[in-house]
């Protein structure tokens, strides 16, 4: 899944964290679960018809200020 010369760094306390969040919930691996956040949260985005509503959304998490 992370293969293919495609890496994301991650503090190793977070990925930790998400190896045990993963095994509980029942994900195959821990891979697959942060690729199944990661599609979850580009589904909130993907159906925005501007870039407006994306700023809004973004400023609505708290990521943006």
């Amino acid at each position: 899944m992370f293969g293919g010369g495609n890496k994301i760094k991650l503090d190793k306390d977070l990925i930790d964290r998400v190896k045990k969040v993963s095994e509980v919930a029942g994900y195959a691996s821990h891979e697959e679960f942060i690729t199944h956040i990661i599609e979850r949260e580009l589904a909130h985005f993907e159906g925005s018809d501007s870039d407006e509503d994306i700023t809004e959304k973004l400023r609505g998490l708290g990521y943006i200020s």
